[in-house]
């Protein structure tokens, strides 16, 4: 008679709050497979649920609470990881049925509190052909973070205590990774960390060979070997740079843009322009610097898009403060701004800083900072009408009464999740997600474009 071969253990993943905890949550369920696991879509089918929490504003730590709770009505069986299991206590008393807490990037934690809650009826895929990493994104997307943690000690921030100081990953290991995706599928890598441009620093940037070459453990280094990474077919994949502090060696990358090697696209987290807000939230502060850098970068690359966000109401802000803000925001015409209204997060310095902002004052200048931005947005985009600009198609719909496909895609200037899409009409049944496609751009609002394959 046959031996039966027993059902795998499957775990159920929640997953909130950045795409650095996104990467974490794919760590652990590509373990987690590899250990003989197999994944649940929903409470029901799985036999323990793992919740990657978020911590870094009380909202988002209510939100992880609720999470924790909805988990636990639905399932019963639920372990806690992110920064928000770094209070433990917190959850425990909230929700003490909780099996098992422990906090940002403790993969191995996490593992073994998965394997004492359900433990596995299969071995490890050790004899099978290897698995690609699990993905929670769209199979032409991937994100690829190169560190954790943070230097910085910004007043108003906990990332350091939640993640730890700067620890770059070793760069052969990166460039390894995002040749993997690259030849999996992926046509867009998102590269991700708390300071890109800090990459290496902690390691004195040390040099690792890779394909015969030294490279060092440096941003414009690691720039420079995406920029030479190739689809199966050729194409140049898109390369997306997030959390970039405008350091002098930024200015490196730009010529790759102009080349087509690297997207014409920098997310900057400037959080303010006002040097004595900048002062308060112990961010530096040289803003005229900064603006004439802008200006140098969209001369050697016309096309490219900047994007930041900024905090409202931090305390002690002024009413000239803020003036100062949107005088800034009005010159330096970023292409795409998200806006945050102050917000304490418990053990951050900021909490204790004199002359807090009321509520509604927060709220009028949120509501103004955005008028402004959408506006400046509307007139940037408005100047593409009649251009043809390229797209990565992230869906394609079903054909209408009329037999006409519509698809949803993003220009480089747009970031998947937080940034606008470009709305197409008249695709080819032949069109897929993840192609590349040169769009002709017909009209556009504050945040999307519509046009058709050119």
């Amino acid at each position: 008679m046959a031996t039966r071969i027993p059902e795998a253990r499957r775990v159920g993943m929640v997953s909130l709050g950045c795409p650095k905890a996104l990467v974490d949550s794919e760590r652990i369920l590509t373990r987690l497979r590899a250990d003989g696991y197999a994944m649940s879509p929903d409470y029901q089918g799985a036999d323990v649920v793992v919740v990657n929490t978020c911590g870094f504003l009380d909202s988002a730590k209510e939100e992880s609470l609720e999470a924790i709770g909805e988990a636990i009505a639905e399932n019963g069986r639920v372990i806690v990881t992110g920064c928000m299991g770094e209070e433990a206590e917190t959850i425990r008393a909230r929700f003490p049925q909780v099996l098992a807490v422990t906090g940002a990037h403790q993969y191995e934690q996490v593992v073994e509190a998965v394997h004492e809650a359900a433990p596995p009826t299969q071995g490890p895929f050790v004899d099978l052909i290897p698995q690609p990493d699990i993905k929670l994104t769209p199979r032409h997307y991937s994100y690829l973070k190169i560190s954790e943690g943070c230097n910085h000690a910004c007043s108003f921030c906990i990332i350091p205590q939640l993640r730890g100081k700067l620890a770059s990953r070793r760069i052969d290991a990166v460039l390894r990774e995002a040749e993997k995706l690259v030849a999996a599928g992926t046509r867009e890598l998102l590269v991700i960390s708390q300071d890109t441009s800090a990459y290496g620093v902690d390691v004195r940037h040390e040099e690792r060979m890779w394909k015969g070459n030294p490279v060092r453990t440096h941003m414009t280094d690691l720039a420079r070997e995406l920029g030479q990474l190739r689809t199966p077919n050729g194409q140049v994949p898109w390369t997306r740079l997030h959390y970039v502090y405008p350091y002098p060696h930024v200015d490196a990358v730009i010529p790759l843009m102009a080349e087509g090697l690297l997207t014409p696209y920098l997310d900057i987290p400037f959080q303010h322009a006002s040097p004595n807000v900048l002062k308060a939230m112990k961010r530096p502060a040289n803003d005229a610097k900064v603006l004439q850098r802008l200006k140098n970068w969209r001369a050697i690359a016309p096309d490219m898009a900047i994007r930041s966000s900024f905090v409202v109401g931090f305390p002690g802000e002024t009413e000239e403060d803020f003036r100062y803000l949107l005088d800034w925001l009005e010159e330096a015409q970023l292409d795409r701004v998200g806006a945050f209204r102050f917000e304490p997060v418990e053990g951050a310095t900021a909490n204790n800083l004199p002359d807090p902002v009321p509520e509604e004052v927060k709220e009028e200048r949120y509501a103004r900072l955005m008028e402004v931005t959408e506006r400046i947005s509307a007139e940037r985009l408005q100047a593409k009408v009649g251009r043809t600009v390229p797209v990565i198609i992230d869906e394609v719909g079903e054909p209408d009464e009329d037999g006409d496909i519509g698809a949803t895609g993003r220009s480089q200037a747009d970031a998947p999740e937080i940034d606008g899409q470009v709305y197409l009409r008249n695709v080819p049944a032949t069109v897929q997600p993840g192609d590349f496609v040169n769009v002709t751009i017909e009209e556009t609002d504050a945040h999307d474009m519509f046009g058709v394959i050119a």
